[in-house]
């Protein structure tokens, strides 16, 4: 099983857009996936309940109790869980880095953004975790833009996950309608960069096989 803990100490992020659409990614692939909202705003489990209980499945956890959820889930067949988390939140952010195999920081390639990335990084390195940059909300097609980021990331003693997910309105359509964008646009570019992280992530933890994504080799 393998748990990943979207993580960063800055709101408006994209963490819960990053959790929901990894966590459907893995449930198209076959696995059996979870979210674990750990986030008192509950963005996840009102998505959840604007799905009327169609997969993949939310369920709520104080910050003391991730580690015992994770045990549940497992125990019940679960073999794929991100945990979303509020920003803001040391000690939540903390456990939920602590029972994961891989951290992902959401974070827009914007100025105080990137600025909000060093206090994350901080966090992931005192606890030795393996942990990436994962560029979201950006404009499309802008490398540039992405490359600068990535450099001044790196300076941080971050890595950067080479799959930047941009702000497309489909995650603003998919999300009030409380569906995906596998949903809506099943062979869209939000798709697509979903499936790329996805794909990307499991290679990180030893999960994948190399596979077409978009009609691109990984």
């Amino acid at each position: 099983m393998t748990t990943i803990a979207i993580v960063s100490q800055k709101g408006g992020t994209g963490k819960t857009t990053l959790t929901i659409h990894l966590t459907a990614a893995a449930e198209r692939k076959g696995e059996v996936a979870l979210v674990i909202d750990a986030d008192p705003q509950a963005t996840a489990s009102q998505w959840a309940a604007w799905r009327d209980e169609a997969p993949p499945e939310v369920i709520d956890s104080a910050p003391p109790r991730i580690a015992a959820k994770i045990a549940q889930a497992k125990e019940a067949g679960a073999t794929f869980i991100v945990i979303d988390t509020p920003p803001h939140a040391d000690t939540t952010a903390s456990k939920a880095m602590e029972a994961a195999d891989l951290v992902l920081i959401p974070c827009r390639p914007s100025a105080f953004d990137l600025a909000a990335v060093r206090t994350t990084a901080r966090l992931v390195q005192l606890l030795a975790k393996p942990a990436w940059v994962v560029f979201t909300a950006g404009p499309p097609n802008a490398e540039r833009i992405h490359a600068d980021a990535a450099e001044l990331v790196s300076g941080f003693g971050a890595a950067v996950c080479p799959h930047p997910v941009a702000d497309r309105a489909v995650f603003r359509h998919a999300s009030a309608a409380g569906k995906t964008v596998f949903e809506l646009e099943p062979g869209g570019k939000a798709a697509c960069e979903i499936e790329h992280v996805h794909m990307w992530v499991c290679e990180q933890v030893n999960m994948a096989t190399r596979e077409l994504v978009g009609g691109d080799a990984l």
